[in-house]
């Protein structure tokens, strides 16, 4: 039986799986032996847990860590919001992993009828908001605040299918997908959050985005970024808080920029991205990189925790996964996680994409809304 044969007996089976992009394409990791539910009193115990067995490529625990579940682990306290109980964070034990190349050839013939899509706040709301946050930038409260917006539907959907259609249209570096019995998650993430390795540790903070059209190609993006003062404030502070949160972690002299600003080209839009490496201090554990570089920077503003302050007093309902971080612990230590956007959750036939823009002083509402959906369109694009 071929890889892809494999694959839809798999999707077929009802057996959960994940998915995730590697190097070469992807890794799919299934036939689990633990699913360990986390929640705010057993996270610590979890991250803090040693492992004997060092050298299986399955010595590792694969999951997500949920927004909520992460503000908690920085004693960041969240208002009662409005919530669909969906678990804060899971983490799986796998004990098979099966090596796919970058073409998914799974389609469902299937035709489920979805409803239409719904915002949770149209643009009077969001110019309302953004407006609220501005005055707050001028106080110097914050410097720049990420503003959430989601598009829900009621939807059956096959994950596979949705996955499958995402990674030849918008292959994504950090890109994954989730099936469990009772939800899924799809996503085409394109923002590292941790890649750790040894004592060395990277992160590839995203800041600047300019829709994708046939007058602009990568060479003008790049122009457009340097050329626009709200673009390249946004990113200085991003890199600049980052750098910060790795050297919490790091030892002193060791985190520099490696990549700076390069544009990235996706879908329906380009990006502006660095990328900042450093050597973590001796005796530091997992706990340690965790509460430092999480929930990233990028996806939230600057300052972070008075942002995130700010962020969850304003905000009406629960993010979910959203702007929380999926990847993998290794038993040795050694860890990668990425940034939960460009995703959609499904859980109890509902599916939700939620999107954020960053706001600076120099930011326009209008603009900044329609970017939400730009960074939405190519998940949207997949219920048609």
């Amino acid at each position: 039986m071929n890889k892809q044969n494999q694959l839809a007996e798999i999707n077929h089976s009802g057996k959960p799986y994940i998915i995730y992009k590697s190097n070469k394409g992807f890794n799919l990791f299934t036939n689990f032996s633990k699913k360990i539910i986390l929640n705010n009193s057993n996270i610590k115990r979890f991250l803090r847990k040693s492992y004997r067995n060092r050298t299986k490529k399955t010595d590792l625990f694969i999951g997500f860590f949920g927004y909520e579940i992460l503000n908690n682990l920085i004693n960041i306290k969240i208002p009662r919001q409005k919530n669909i109980n969906f678990p804060k964070a899971i983490f799986y034990k796998p004990e098979k992993i099966i090596n796919l190349s970058n073409n998914l050839n799974y389609k469902n013939p299937k035709i489920f009828k979805n409803s239409n899509f719904k915002i949770n706040i149209n643009r009077n709301s969001y110019t309302k908001i953004f407006n609220r946050f501005k005055k707050k930038i001028k106080r110097g409260e914050t410097y720049q605040i990420k503003i959430c917006t989601k598009y829900k539907i009621k939807s059956k959907i096959d994950p596979l299918d949705f996955f499958s259609r995402l990674s030849k249209t918008n292959l994504a570096p950090e890109a994954f997908m989730i099936r469990d019995k009772n939800y899924s998650i799809i996503s085409c993430s394109p923002e590292n959050l941790i890649t750790k390795k040894g004592s060395l540790i990277s992160t590839k903070p995203i800041a600047g985005t300019v829709k994708k059209n046939k007058n602009m190609n990568k060479v003008k993006a790049l122009n457009y970024f340097r050329n626009n003062l709200k673009e390249t404030k946004e990113h200085n502070m991003i890199v600049d808080m980052e750098r910060n949160d790795l050297s919490r972690i790091c030892e002193v002299g060791t985190v520099k920029l490696s990549r700076a600003k390069v544009v990235e080209e996706y879908k329906d839009l380009f990006h502006y991205v660095s990328l900042i490496k450093g050597k973590i201090k001796k005796n530091i554990q997992n706990i340690d990189i965790i509460r430092a570089m999480m929930p990233g920077g990028s996806v939230i503003g600057c300052p972070k925790i008075n942002t995130l302050n700010l962020l969850n007093n304003q905000e009406k309902e629960n993010r979910n996964i959203y702007t929380g971080s999926f990847g993998y612990i290794k038993f040795n230590g050694d860890m990668r996680f990425n940034i939960i956007i460009r995703s959609i959750l499904n859980f109890k036939n509902s599916s939700e994409i939620s999107v954020a823009s960053g706001v600076v002083v120099d930011s326009n509402a209008k603009n900044e809304f329609n970017e939400n959906y730009i960074k939405a369109k190519a998940l949207i694009d997949l219920f048609k």
